[in-house]
């Protein structure tokens, strides 16, 4: 049998990668299934997602083996997998969806309601999410594989592809999913908050709706000057210029159409020395004063239930200091919750293959060896502009 490997969680700070047992075809609870495949993974991605659990900002227990962004090749299939073959490459959603209960038929995978026993909604590798083993690894099992696996139709042409196409699992379908819940179409002036690999996603994605403007704002240099390098206009946020004042001086007028949220609970501040505290609800806030009124605002960053790690007592249950009146009296409609990726990963995989989307460049993909996968969460962690893909096997490193 083959080696697994994969990135562990150790408490606050820390991973390593250890040995792991191979998957078998059984579910968290210890039930065989035999509506799974295993996967020989070809590449998996570090998400800023990942992160929130190894800053300790969640109540993950060490010893979770991390990865909800996932590409695989199937190796193995359970008797009951019917379109799927040993050989085929596959995108992994990063929701475990069971495509049977009600909101799975209705597109809202995020909240599947079969696959975790606390809560609407799983994920590999992720907290609260139903138990399901993370993909940072050699080998991976994915359920309900007829219904989640997304089938690249040419291996090969795949392979030539695939830094684009492992965006696939997570980033890219995030990112499109708040630019078209925050109403995102031809013409529109669109402000995304956050210029780390969701906000640049949805950025590209506005692009490709049709977005006349986009604009990207952050505090960090670095991402801003990746951002500037991919086509969009970007706002500093360490700036004592407000945020409406910034984005006046580029569009002539104070408020845009559509605004995204890619930033989450780990906000920070605006304006001088206030970016760099942290301030959960700064963004939802900033993006209900700059978008106009009954515009949209998409929300894809992730905001926690329980947040150990935050300074205000009121953040650690989850509760946010929002300027809702702010939003009623603008009408503003607001999208949160998981992204239910297969309702967007099939055309995306098609923009990618017929070179409409060169996402990879985009989000700044760069590949690292399983080994180097602490350095990949550290140099992530401390803000570089790149969005870190591992290759377990070394094969992508190889070619």
């Amino acid at each position: 049998m083959a080696e697994n490997r994969g990135v562990v969680y150790m408490g606050q700070g820390r991973v390593e990668v250890q040995p792991l047992r191979f998957p078998e075809l059984v579910d968290p609870r210890g039930r065989r299934i035999g509506h799974g495949a295993i996967l020989k993974v070809v590449a998996t991605n570090i998400c800023g997602s990942d992160q929130h659990m190894v800053r300790g900002r969640t109540t993950a227990p060490a010893g979770m083996v991390l990865g909800h962004e996932i590409t695989g090749e199937v190796i193995e299939i359970g008797p009951d997998v019917e379109t799927l073959r040993v050989g085929d490459l596959v995108s992994v959603p990063f929701n475990v969806a069971c495509g049977r209960c009600r909101c799975c038929k209705e597109q809202d995978t995020g909240v599947c309601l079969n696959v975790n026993p606390d809560r609407p909604g799983g994920a590999y590798g992720y907290v609260d999410m139903g138990g399901w083993i993370g993909g940072q690894a050699r080998y991976v099992m994915v359920p309900y594989a007829d219904f989640n696996l997304l089938r690249f139709p040419d291996a090969a042409q795949a392979m030539e592809k695939i830094r684009d196409l492992t965006c696939l699992s997570d980033i890219l379908p995030t990112g499109y999913h708040g630019a078209v819940s925050a109403g995102v179409g031809p013409g529109s002036t669109v402000y995304v908050a956050g210029a780390g690999p969701v906000g640049l996603a949805a950025a590209a994605s506005a692009r490709l709706l049709g977005a006349a403007v986009v604009i990207v704002g952050d505090v960090n240099a670095a991402r801003l000057a990746h951002a500037r390098a991919s086509g969009f206009q970007t706002v500093d946020l360490t700036l004592d210029a407000p945020l409406p004042e910034q984005v006046a001086a580029i569009l002539g007028a104070p408020e845009v159409d559509c605004a995204v949220d890619a930033v989450g609970f780990e906000a920070r501040g605006h304006g001088g020395e206030g970016s760099r505290a942290e301030a959960p609800a700064a963004v939802l806030n900033a993006l209900m004063e700059v978008t106009r009124v009954a515009g949209r605002i998409g929300i894809p960053g992730l905001y926690v239930t329980d947040d150990p790690g935050a300074a205000d007592p009121a953040a650690r249950r989850g509760s946010l200091s929002v300027r809702f009146g702010l939003g009623w009296a603008k009408a503003h409609s607001f999208h949160t919750g998981q992204t239910p990726v297969t309702k967007y990963n099939r055309a995306l995989m098609q923009a990618i293959l017929w070179d409409r989307l060169r996402i990879a460049d985009v989000v700044g993909v760069t590949l690292i060896s399983l080994d180097d996968a602490p350095r990949g969460y550290a140099e992530f962690d401390a803000g570089a502009p790149r969005k870190f893909v591992i290759d377990p096997h070394g094969a992508l490193l190889a070619a």
